[in-house]
C-alpha cells in the first residue's frame, strides 16, 4: 500500500469513515466486520480504531460483545484516570480548543485483544463515549467563536489531527466509525478522513440518504446560497484542507433471495445511477473511476450476524452449529456462514 497524501501532519496510508447520515444502514456491524477481517489479513499493519459514536457499540463489540462483558468493560476503561475514550481526550481539550495542550495520545488508546481473544492483536481503539452527547453544545460553542486572529472551526476541527500526529508512525491504517449524523463531532471525524465508506439499504430512504451526505460533505445542490458560506466543503477549502473522498459503497443487508425484478434492486439501481450521474459531473469525489469499482453487496448476514455480534467476534472466529445466545439455542450454517465470510472478504480486499 503506496503511502497517501497526509492531511493535519498525519502520515498513515489512509484514515476510513464509516459514515452515513442516515441509521440503522448496518454500519457499526459492517464496519467490526470489515476493521477485523482487514486486519487479520494485514497482519504487519497496525490499525487504529477510532469510535466517534457516543452509543459506542463497535467499542462493546471489540471488547467483547454482549455475552462477553462488552459493556461492562468498556465502562471499566472510562472509568480510568484520564479516561480513556475519546470522551476523555475530548473533556481534555475542551479548556484548550484552539491549541494542543500537554497530552499522551497513548493514555486514551486501548488493545482491545486484551478483552477479547478473538479480535486481531494488531488492533488497537479509541473507545466511544456517550460524553460526545453531552460534549456537543459547548464544542459547536467553541468551534463558532469569532477570535482575531484564529479560524476557531477549523482549530476545533483539527481536534483528531492533533490526536493523530503524535501516532502517525505507530499505525498504518486508520478507521473511524461515525455517528449517523452530521454533528460537529461528525464533522471532525470525517475532516480527518480521507476515504470515506458508504453503507446504504435497499430502500428509498437510503437513497435519499445517499444525496443528502453528498449535499452536506460537499455542498452539492443545496436549496439555497444562503448556505453555500457556512457548509462543511467551502469552510474547508478555504483553509485548504481536502476533502475526503468517497472510496466505496456497500449495499447492506440484501435479502438472500433478491430476483431481478424485486422493488429492492429497483432502488439500488436507482442509487448506482445517482452515483454514475455525479462521477460524471464531480469526478474528484470518488477514488474510483469506474462504476463497477463503487459497490460492494453485502448479504443479510441473520443468524450468523446475531452470534458473531452477540460475542463479539469476527466471521472467521464463528463456529458452525448450535450455539446458545441470550438464554436461546440457535443454529449457525455453514452455508449462511461461509456467504457472510465471503462478503467480508470483498469488502475488506477493497479497503
Amino acid at each position: 500500500m503506496s503511502k497517501h497524501d497526509t492531511l493535519g501532519g498525519c502520515a498513515m496510508d489512509f484514515k476510513y469513515a464509516f459514515w452515513n447520515n442516515k441509521g440503522g444502514t448496518g454500519k457499526t456491524s459492517l464496519a467490526f466486520q470489515a476493521i477485523t477481517r482487514y486486519a487479520a489479513v494485514n497482519p504487519g499493519k497496525r490499525v487504529l480504531v477510532l469510535d466517534m459514536c457516543p452509543q459506542a457499540n463497535l467499542s462493546e463489540l471489540l471488547l467483547g460483545g454482549l455475552n462477553n462483558r462488552g459493556s461492562e468493560k468498556l465502562l471499566g476503561q472510562q472509568g480510568l484516570v484520564p479516561r480513556c475514550s475519546i470522551g476523555g481526550y475530548f473533556q481534555m481539550r475542551l479548556p484548550s480548543p484552539y491549541s494542543p495542550p500537554t497530552f499522551n495520545s497513548h493514555d486514551f488508546i486501548t488493545n482491545p485483544a486484551r478483552f477479547n481473544a478473538g479480535i486481531p492483536h494488531n488492533i488497537d481503539l479509541v473507545c466511544g463515549d456517550p460524553l460526545l452527547e453531552l460534549q456537543s453544545n459547548a464544542v459547536n460553542t467553541l468551534a463558532n467563536n469569532n477570535i482575531p486572529g484564529t479560524n476557531a472551526w477549523i482549530a476545533v476541527i483539527d481536534w483528531l489531527s492533533d490526536f493523530l500526529k503524535q501516532l502517525e508512525s505507530e499505525y498504518d491504517t486508520v478507521f473511524i466509525d461515525c455517528n449517523p449524523s452530521f454533528s460537529l463531532y461528525t464533522q471532525i471525524a470525517l475532516a480527518t478522513s480521507d476515504r470515506i465508506v458508504l453503507p446504504v439499504m435497499a430502500d428509498d430512504s437510503s437513497r435519499r440518504a445517499i444525496q443528502n451526505a453528498f449535499s452536506l460533505v460537499y455542498g452539492l445542490k443545496l436549496p439555497s446560497e444562503i448556505y453555500s458560506a457556512y457548509a462543511f466543503a467551502t469552510k474547508l477549502k478555504a483553509a485548504e484542507r481536502a476533502l475526503p473522498k468517497v472510496h466505496l459503497i456497500a449495499k447492506n443487508r440484501l435479502t438472500q433471495y433478491m430476483g431481478p425484478a424485486s422493488a429492492y434492486v429497483a432502488v439500488l439501481r436507482s442509487i448506482e445511477q445517482d452515483v454514475g450521474a455525479l462521477m460524471v459531473t464531480n469526478p474528484e469525489l470518488f477514488t474510483f473511476t469506474g462504476i463497477n469499482d463503487a459497490f460492494v453487496e453485502v448479504r443479510d448476514f441473520q443468524t450468523t450476524g446475531v452470534v458473531a455480534f452477540a460475542k463479539g467476534l469476527p466471521f472467521h472466529s464463528v463456529t458452525v452449529g448450535k450455539q446458545t445466545i441470550n438464554g436461546h439455542r440457535v443454529e449457525v450454517k455453514s452455508a449462511y456462514l461461509n456467504d457472510a465470510r465471503d462478503a467480508i472478504e470483498k469488502l475488506a480486499a477493497r479497503l
